[in-house]
């Protein structure tokens, strides 16, 4: 076990700073902010259906590129979870003395690094693999979800960044080992009774 770090000698004064905005901030915005920090992953959720459906037209490979999204999600989401479990850094609510917008989280949930914001910057990636459009719309949600936990005092500055740059890099590394599908695998399988998930 890595000895836990204290997040606050990190980058404590600019997670005050965004906290103050936080509660200067007009109430409306708050508001989204607060509920897109909790339920914004079922965006992420829709853009992979998007794309799985959209990807089907394409022939069955781009239709197995499509489904392969959610895998490269998954591995990331348990690096990040492997990686908080060693590094074991308390929640910025747990150190510092000021008020956050969310409730703290229970002692042992760790903060570093971020799994909300590791499965959005995955999720981002992956979806490149699939569509350019979809790949643009899915990073500027991911950017939204970073900004928006430390916007919330549940994580600092660092464990986002950390999230994003894990998430990213792991799921790349999926997608681009799933992408070399044995040759005419995808052919086969769309001869299966798979077929309706990889062509429409």
């Amino acid at each position: 076990m890595i000895l836990a770090l204290t997040g606050s000698s990190v980058d404590g004064p600019l997670f005050r700073d965004v906290v103050e905005l936080a509660h200067r901030a007009p109430g409306p915005l708050d508001g989204v902010v607060t509920v897109w920090s909790a339920y914004g992953a079922a965006a992420f959720a829709l853009l992979m259906a998007v794309g799985w459906w959209q990807a089907r037209r394409s022939g069955p490979l781009a239709g197995m590129t499509a489904l392969a999204v959610p895998v490269a999600v998954l591995v990331a989401f348990c690096a990040d979870a492997a990686l908080k479990l060693l590094v074991r850094e308390n929640r910025p609510c747990h150190g510092l003395p000021f008020p956050t917008l969310e409730r703290c989280p229970a002692p042992g949930d760790w903060s570093f690094p971020s799994n909300h914001t590791a499965v959005a910057a995955a999720a981002a990636v992956a979806l490149f693999f699939v569509s350019r459009r979809l790949g643009v719309v899915a990073s500027v949600c991911a950017l939204a979800m970073a900004v928006s936990r430390v916007w919330v005092g549940v994580h600092y500055p660092h464990d986002v960044l950390a999230g994003a740059l894990l998430g990213g890099l792991v799921s790349c590394l999926v997608m681009t080992v799933l992408r070399r599908w044995p040759r005419g695998l995808a052919g086969r399988l769309a001869r299966t009774r798979l077929r309706p998930l990889l062509v429409s």
